[in-house]
């Protein structure tokens, strides 16, 4: 089945009732997407400021002496936290198909809570008021760009590549970066991150959309309660990347 960039124009002529069916399906399967990750960005915000805000903090960032006084030092809880997303988003990304609704939606809410667990640490580098006012900016940013990705008639898979191999080139350089500690890198990959997750959610936006409109016939209950998650699961993590690339380009950091 051929699809356009438009999504409407298919190899079989569609009447109008299946059409209004599959816009009405399709906008439930997008609330659904965007219901999930709205939720999962509020779980991780509220684990985060939890954590920062009682004496929790001293089990992931105790006070520690150093040359320059008391610092609060990463402790091992909080290198775990910072390492656990990554094994939650790879345990749903390979067994989306093959795990249970139940088991999906669990995974997906402690994964949320972990990121949360490793996102403590930007209340400690920069200010409450910066935080808040980066987070606003990068939703307005977000929904705009997702918004596009929904309505926009042209074809966007053709610059998937590029953002795969340009989230490919930040992580490599982000990586080299930490040896190195060059500011000036870590502002370019900064600029260049938030370029990449700014297209990437218009991009995957798009990719929902599209996948949901070809393969609707094959999205019983069950397999749209799984894949809205995993969709989710996208958008979320475009979410997060954005704002944590925004705030250290105009976060203001506490005083040590």
């Amino acid at each position: 089945m051929a699809i356009s960039p438009d999504f409407r124009t298919y190899s079989g002529a569609r009447t109008a009732q299946t059409e209004a069916v599959l816009d009405a399906g399709l906008r439930a399967y997008m609330l659904r997407v965007y219901n999930w990750m709205t939720s999962g960005l509020l779980l991780t915000g509220i684990v985060a400021y939890v954590i920062a805000n009682t004496s929790l903090i001293n089990l992931f960032y105790p006070l520690v002496e150093t040359p320059y006084g008391l610092r609060p030092t990463a402790s091992p809880l909080a290198w775990l936290a910072m390492i656990a997303p990554l094994a939650f988003v790879l345990v749903l990304s390979f067994g989306v198909n093959k795990l249970s609704t139940r088991t999906v939606q669990t995974l997906f809410w402690l994964f949320c809570a972990a990121m949360g667990a490793s996102l403590t640490n930007i209340f400690l580098a920069y200010t409450g008021e910066s935080i808040v006012r980066v987070f606003f900016i990068t939703a307005g940013t977000f929904g705009a760009m997702s918004l596009w990705g929904y309505t926009t008639r042209s074809d966007l898979s053709r610059f998937g590549s590029f953002l795969i191999m340009g989230l490919i080139g930040i992580v490599l350089a982000g990586l080299v970066n930490l040896f190195i500690g060059s500011a000036g890198l870590q502002f370019a990959i900064s600029v260049i991150g938030v370029l990449v997750f700014v297209g990437l959610t218009a991009y995957d936006t798009q990719r929902i959309k599209a996948d949901y409109v070809q393969y609707s016939y094959a999205y019983g209950s069950e397999v749209a309660a799984r894949r809205s998650v995993y969709d989710a699961l996208s958008l979320y993590l475009n979410f997060i990347n954005l704002f944590l690339l925004l705030l250290q380009l105009t976060g203001n950091r506490n005083q040590q």
